[in-house]
């Protein structure tokens, strides 16, 4: 099993580890550390929802800078167990239902959050169309003056009523902060 470790925040260079599984592309460090320099490192208040969370990583480093809430939905029940084995370690609360994380175990078509978020991370398996189903579910996911990332294996232009407002490739992996047009 490999590890990769929280860039930013609280959690800074903690280790979590990472399965073998189809599919599962932890976002590298260097994307990471990209992503919170264009957003900030300060996401006191804000609600995320990590879909398609994997490791987990994107809204781990979300919590560690601060966000007030984080939803993950991981449907693998291998990933999901790791990720609340991280969670429970990092922020013992988690595993006595802390509404600031939580794990949803299903299929992250099919979430729904209580409210819309402030930031949407999306980096589901490549060329399987997942990008284009969740499309026309983003009113239900963000809020209007909400934050879209997305990681995806080809550059986007735009992203249904989503204008990207910065980009960046590393290796194969292309990603993008989206806002609303």
């Amino acid at each position: 099993m490999s590890r990769i470790r929280v860039t930013g925040g609280q959690w800074r260079s903690r280790l979590i580890q990472v399965i073998d599984a189809p599919g599962l592309r932890p976002t590298p460090d260097r994307v990471r550390e990209t992503l919170f320099n264009w957003l900030g490192h300060d996401l006191s208040g804000w609600s995320c929802l990590d879909l398609f969370a994997g490791t987990g990583i994107l809204g781990i480093e979300a919590a560690s800078r601060g966000a007030s809430a984080v939803d993950f939905v991981e449907r693998d029940g291998k990933a999901r167990a790791l990720l609340l084995k991280h969670l429970s370690a990092f922020a013992p609360d988690v595993s006595k239902g802390s509404t600031r994380l939580q794990v949803h175990g299903m299929d992250a078509l099919n979430f729904t959050p209580l409210e819309p978020v402030d930031l949407l991370f999306l980096d589901p398996p490549y060329r399987q169309g997942l990008l284009d189903r969740v499309s026309p579910r983003l009113p239900l996911l963000i809020k209007p003056s909400g934050c879209l990332y997305v990681e995806a294996e080809h550059r986007l232009s735009n992203f249904g009523s989503w204008r990207v407002v910065k980009q960046g490739q590393s290796g194969q992996v292309f990603f993008h902060l989206l806002e609303q047009s």
